[in-house]
């Protein structure tokens, strides 16, 4: 039988960071579609302000994101690897549903398994960039002749933004079912509330998962 074990995972900055950038992503979606005509909420000219509002937040954050961490080291904690993957993998297609612990359980040196990991380095260097770099191309389209976009046509870049988007939702809707598969269904909510996550204590360090210093 497993004890738990209470962990200070997240500062007050990955918190907040956290809540704004959700809070800008869900804004962006939501005004994004009205947009396209999916739905109707603000209005257009109110949905087309504010999701470019939103759009500058959401790329000024992400460079101070950045910024943090490189200078507090934390970038470790995304630092890609292939150990125990496997084991992962299958945790969460089989072994979540029979009650098995986690193979690499969360210590404060490593907050992310191995898929969390892929995962994330997947959405911030690849699908996020991707999203922000084609809003922005949408956004200023009377200035791609100057930088040799002419041949390009409008519909193109919208449906390479609208792609992103539902990437963006599709990680949204699995990244919120996976905050029910903690400890207790809202163990992983409540740590990015509070910073603290009562984790399941198996009696071993995963050592090999922890980002090297």
């Amino acid at each position: 039988m497993s004890t738990t074990k209470r962990l200070n995972l997240y500062s007050k900055f990955e918190r907040f960071n956290h809540w704004v950038q959700a809070g800008l992503i869900i804004t962006l979606i939501l005004t994004g579609f009205e947009m396209h005509g999916t739905w109707s909420l603000f209005g257009f000219e109110k949905s087309f302000t504010i999701h470019n509002w939103c759009a500058w937040a959401w790329l000024t954050l992400f460079i101070f994101d950045a910024f943090y961490l490189m200078v507090t080291g934390e970038w470790r904690q995304f630092q890609p690897t292939f150990r125990k993957l496997r084991d992962v993998i299958r945790y969460y297609l089989v072994g979540i549903f029979r009650g098995e612990p986690h193979p690499v359980p969360k210590s404060e040196r490593a907050k992310h398994n191995p898929l969390q990991r892929l995962a994330y380095l997947s959405i911030v260097m690849i699908l996020v960039p991707f999203q922000m770099i084609t809003g922005f191309l949408y956004y200023y389209y009377n200035d791609w002749a100057a930088i040799g976009l002419g041949g390009v046509e409008l519909s193109t870049m919208a449906l390479l933004h609208t792609i992103g988007a539902f990437g963006i939702l599709a990680f949204i809707i699995v990244h919120v079912y996976m905050t029910t598969t903690g400890h207790t269904i809202f163990s992983h909510l409540g740590a990015m509330i509070t910073g603290y996550e009562e984790v399941e204590d198996h009696g071993q360090e995963t050592k090999e998962q922890a980002p090297s210093s």
